[in-house]
């Protein structure tokens, strides 16, 4: 019969890995979630060279993490940027739109996960159309050359 001893002494010592494992990417405040909002974490991989999801808005705010390749990365406001494998990416969802989030390689996919909370009863991602894109053209950072 196995032994069911249960004092401490008859236990497997504790790890205390959990004490240093823990490396923080990035901080934020989010701003204030409503009742009822949800979350949602999903997986996205593209091809090599795909551009990705056109330009869209989330409801809520979003967290995310390149896996592997790299991703170009623009929100209104701000210049693009290549998000590498292991670096992290915010928006702040509402009204601002996200340009782009495609490969930035022709040569190997882009996976990344991203965590959104959604405003409820809303959808997570909402297209723009071009008539916006072009009355907020102001907004965007200018293009590299």
């Amino acid at each position: 019969m196995p032994n069911t001893d249960s004092t401490a002494s008859a236990r497997t010592p504790r790890s205390t890995a959990w004490q240093t494992a823990l490396t923080v990417l990035q901080e934020t405040e989010p701003p204030f979630i409503p009742q009822g909002a949800h979350a949602m974490t999903i997986v996205v991989e593209y091809p090599p060279g795909d551009p990705g999801t056109p330009p869209h808005r989330h409801t809520g705010p979003a967290f995310g993490y390149v896996l592997e390749g790299e991703m170009v990365f623009e929100l209104e406001g701000e210049p693009e940027r290549v998000v590498r494998a292991g670096e992290v990416f915010w928006e702040p969802g509402g009204d601002v739109i996200h340009y782009q989030d495609g490969n930035n390689r022709d040569d190997a996919r882009v996976r990344f996960t991203v965590t959104m909370l959604c405003e409820p009863g809303k959808p997570m991602l909402t297209l723009v159309d071009d008539e916006e894109l072009a009355r907020r053209k102001d907004r965007r950072a200018p293009r590299p050359s």
